[in-house]
């Protein structure tokens, strides 16, 4: 299912009402989205009061360089994996000492995953003072086999999981 704009825009808004309400700030790591969560989230008049940023750390060098990520623990674990993803929110967490919710997203959407990979996203939301809260993602895509109409959907799905996972954890 291809998840639309008006329906990642109605999500936005209700994370915006809720972070409003808790006077709670929120950060981003995005690898796979490539920022797409932080667009979407944007999209609502006023999120600056409540959006800090986003660190879009598209490859492992990034994830390194701009986060701290040890190249070891990507090397042990996987870049797309649920140690990584938790990392990846806590230190973007570290960093923005003004937020006190993190969010990161690191996935495989194709076409040259691993074998069996294809589609797999980890997603970590993090409140400071607390323990992270991590949702493996298998992540939808079109069956007309074009590789970039596949890789398009599977992002999309991907904010859609992600909007909606960190609403049930705000709210």
């Amino acid at each position: 299912m291809i998840h639309t704009q008006r329906e990642l825009d109605h999500l936005a808004t209700e994370i915006f009402r809720t972070l409003e309400q808790t006077g709670d700030v929120l950060v981003l790591a995005e690898s796979c989205t490539a920022g797409l969560i932080a667009a979407t989230l944007a999209r609502v008049p006023h999120m600056s009061r409540r959006l800090a940023g986003s660190f879009v750390v598209y490859q492992t060098v990034s994830k390194t360089a701009w986060l701290g990520i040890s190249s070891d623990l990507i090397q042990h674990h996987d870049v797309v994996s649920q140690v990584v993803a938790e990392t990846m929110a806590a230190r973007a967490l570290d960093r923005t000492p003004h937020a006190n919710i993190a969010m990161s997203i690191t996935g495989h959407l194709g076409p040259d995953a691993p074998p069996g990979l294809g589609g797999v996203a980890w997603l970590a939301i993090v409140r400071r003072g607390c323990e992270s809260v991590t949702n493996r993602l298998q992540l939808k895509s079109d069956s007309s086999g074009n590789s970039l109409i596949c890789r398009h959907d599977r992002q999309a799905d991907a904010v859609h999981q992600a909007l909606t996972s960190l609403l049930r954890c705000i709210s």
